[in-house]
Order: structure tokens, then sequence, then C-alpha cells
């Protein structure tokens, strides 16, 4: 018993580990697995179909019994009219024993029809429920393959997105930048530098001593100009 249980559990995680393969290999490949139910269920359409059939030719056959039995007894009705007119008797009595085994045979033949024609009805309504699903299957196939093409371009193209980093690009310019600066602070280190030296600080001299001496030289020319101006 306990050798027996034991085989019992590994054939179910044996079926178990099988199931999740194939549930992995149907997540990879969608196509096989929408095909695969396609199939299965045309398989399952054509199995109905035959059983359909043969429902059907049972009314048919049912229906034909019917009416050849419905005929006699209205045939034996007829001749039973006869007999009892032209007073036989002996073949009146064979008559009404004929009549109601008819009678009898036409009523459960009636009923067996009844069943028959719904039971054919309830057939050729699960046919077309069956094909129904096939067919919308097959747009779901269409519609849900186009759909993960879709996605799996979507996801290509942010996969693509996230794998562009402008942090290099971004970071070159960070050097760019830095460099400018140093050399615009140097610049300026430069020129305060200069200014800070003798030979500016001379030439800044120079320039303020030249411009007192214009000065003074302007005024000179205006008092000139102005005394001639008085002889005149």
């Amino acid at each position: 018993m306990a050798q027996t249980g034991f085989f019992t559990r590994l054939s179910n995680l044996w079926r178990g580990f099988l199931s999740l393969w194939i549930s992995d290999l149907e997540k990879d490949h969608p196509e096989v697995a929408y095909e695969n139910s396609i199939n299965a269920m045309i398989e399952k359409y054509q199995t109905l179909k035959k059983a359909t059939a043969a429902i059907i030719r049972r009314r048919e056959d049912i229906e034909t019994r019917t009416i050849t039995r419905a005929q006699e007894l209205e045939q034996v009705e007829t001749d039973l009219e006869l007999a009892v007119d032209s007073e036989q008797d002996d073949l009146a009595l064979v008559l009404i024993t004929k009549r109601d085994a008819l009678a009898a045979e036409v009523d459960e033949l009636s009923g067996e029809l009844a069943q028959a024609r719904q039971d054919a009805d309830d057939a050729k309504s699960s046919l077309l429920n069956v094909q129904a699903e096939i067919n919308k299957l097959k747009q779901e196939k269409d519609r849900m393959l186009a759909k993960m093409v879709s996605a799996k371009a979507r996801l290509q193209i942010q996969e693509q997105l996230d794998g562009l980093s402008v942090d290099a690009e971004v970071r070159a310019l960070d050097n760019v930048r830095e460099h400018i600066n140093e050399l615009t602070a140097q610049s300026n280190l430069n020129k305060e530098l200069s200014e800070q030296t003798l030979d500016s600080r001379l030439q800044k001299l120079r320039k303020q001593t030249g411009d007192v001496t214009a000065r003074k030289q302007l005024e000179e020319l205006k008092t000139k100009r102005l005394a001639a101006q008085k002889t005149t």
C-alpha cells in the first residue's frame, strides 16, 4: 500500500511538472495553443455532427413508422366499418383487435416522435453553438496574436529607449563647461594680476598725468583767446 501511494504521488508530481512545462510552452507559442484548442473543438464538432445525424435518422425513421402505422390504422378502421355494415362479426372482432393494437402503437410512436424531434432540435442547437465557438475562437486567435505582436514591438521599443543613456553625453558637456570656466577664471586672474604690476600702475599714472597736462593746455588756450578778444 505504501509503495502504491509513493508511485501515485510520483505520478501526480510528474503530471504537475508536465502541466507547468506545457503552460510555459503555450505562453511562448500562443499560436500553437490556439491551434490546438481550435482543432480539439473541430474534432468535437465532427463527433457531435455524427451523433446529430444519427439522431435525425432516428427521428426520420420514427416519422416513417408513425405515418405507416397511422395509414394502416386508417385502413383498418375503414375495413371495420365495412365488416360491421356487412354483418361479418368474426372479421369485425379481428379488425377491432388489430385497430386497438395499431392505435396503441401509433400513440407510442407519436410520443417517441415528439421526443426524437426535441432531441434532434437540441443536437442541432448544440452543433450550431460549437460551430459558433469555433469561429469565435478563430477570430480571437487572429486578434490576440496581432495584439501580442503589437505588445512585443512596444516592449522592444521601450527596452531600446531604456538602453539609451545620455549620461556619457552629459558628462562630456560637463567637462567642456568646466574647462571653459577654468579658462575664464585664468583669464580673469591674469587680468587682475596685470593690473597690480608696477608697469600697469605706471601706465595708469602717466595716463592721469597726460590728462592733467592736456586740461592745463586747454585752459591756457582759452585764456589767450579771451585776452586777444579784449585787446580788439
